[in-house]
């Protein structure tokens, strides 16, 4: 029964990894993973949000070497930090009434 359950999450990892690599959607899971909930943020799951949407791009030969340096030094922040910065930021804004939005670069 191991291997079915293993089998299922791989093939939605893999279904989730193609579908980021549109860049609308990758923008919009990331929005996502950045708003604030009844349980407030998880900075877990930013950080598996980013790392899968590194690996789309990844996929599609689009993650420079700059760009694995940055991600680098922002996972090992949000591992250090949990995010700290991240989190009161998105709930400042919260309560000033706004929220962020990720869209893709033209």
């Amino acid at each position: 029964m191991k291997d079915v359950k293993t089998a299922a999450s791989r093939s939605y990892r893999e279904y989730l990894i193609s579908s980021l690599k549109d860049p609308q959607r990758a923008a919009g899971y990331i929005g996502v993973m950045l708003e604030l909930d009844e349980d407030g943020y998880d900075p877990k799951i930013i950080r598996s949000a980013l790392e899968e949407v590194v690996e789309a791009r990844k996929q599609l030969g689009t993650f420079s070497e700059t760009a694995q340096q940055h991600y680098e030094k922002l996972d090992k922040i949000l591992a250090e930090t949990g995010g700290n910065e991240i989190l009161a930021l998105i709930e400042f804004l919260d309560v000033l009434g706004y929220r962020i939005s990720i869209v893709p670069k033209d």
